[in-house]
């Protein structure tokens, strides 16, 4: 039988979603919650791949398992079992074939970022400069639609394509934040630190919004801007179709 998972975590302590040898991971630590409590080797499979201190407001993972479990009861030893940074949302049965990497429709990433001191807030980048948001959004209009973002992703990834189809995009001043909100079919890696640091420069004034096409167009990495600290993005979204549920 499988299960999706449905979580948010705070990836401050973390390196990332995925397990890797000698580090802390999310998936480390659910693996190890799921095999404890149910007494079995089990594996998670991620919606996607979180770099070390990128948070998730909502991520998916499924697992397979043939032991009959309540699942209220599962997701309240989870949670008693994890740490304070990782929550359980939510358990439920799907069919045998659903894949949460491979069925989501879209995934969604908010960047945030605060123009005044606050040692409470270390889960936003505190930038000083002034910022021409109407500028910004104005480049983001190149970003929309399907297109190879080669420009904006980490050189020697092992993707079969580097095209993606972004569906929205846009900056928003929000209770004193700056988010920026991007929505896409899927996203390279680090494509979308990448992309914010590269509208921050048209923010910056550095350069103009039609620009933005230009490094697209480009296809290299050393067009773009730099990327921005990790500390600051958050998986928000994932949607998949309903047919996946049992």
């Amino acid at each position: 039988m499988r299960f999706f998972i449905e979580l948010s975590y705070k990836g401050t302590n973390y390196h990332g979603w995925q397990e890797q040898p000698n580090a802390n991971t999310v998936q480390a630590e659910i693996n190890r919650a799921l095999s404890t409590i149910l007494n079995t080797n089990i594996e998670v499979i991620g919606a996607g791949r979180t770099d070390t201190g990128v948070h998730a407001n909502q991520m998916f993972a499924h697992f397979d398992c043939d032991i009959d479990f309540d699942i209220q009861n599962l997701m309240f030893k989870l949670n008693s079992f994890l740490a304070s940074d990782i929550a359980i949302k939510d358990i439920f049965k799907v069919k045998e074939d659903a894949n949460c990497r491979f069925d989501a429709l879209s995934r969604t990433y908010q960047y945030h970022i605060i123009q005044k001191k606050d040692p409470f807030n270390k889960t936003a980048y505190f930038l000083q400069n002034d910022l021409d948001i109407k500028a910004m959004n104005e480049a983001c209009k190149y970003i929309i639609g399907k297109q190879d973002f080669t420009s904006f992703s980490k050189v020697n990834t092992q993707t079969f394509t580097n095209n993606c189809d972004v569906m929205f995009a846009k900056w928003e001043l929000v209770n004193n934040k700056i988010i920026f909100t991007i929505k896409a079919d899927r996203f390279l890696r680090n494509m979308v630190r990448a992309i914010v640091g590269t509208l921050l420069d048209v923010g910056f004034g550095k350069i103009i919004a039609a620009d933005v096409a230009k490094i697209i167009a480009a296809k290299d990495r050393s067009k773009s801007g730099v990327s921005v600290p990790a500390h600051a993005l958050f998986i928000t979204e994932v949607k998949y179709p309903n047919k996946i549920r049992t």
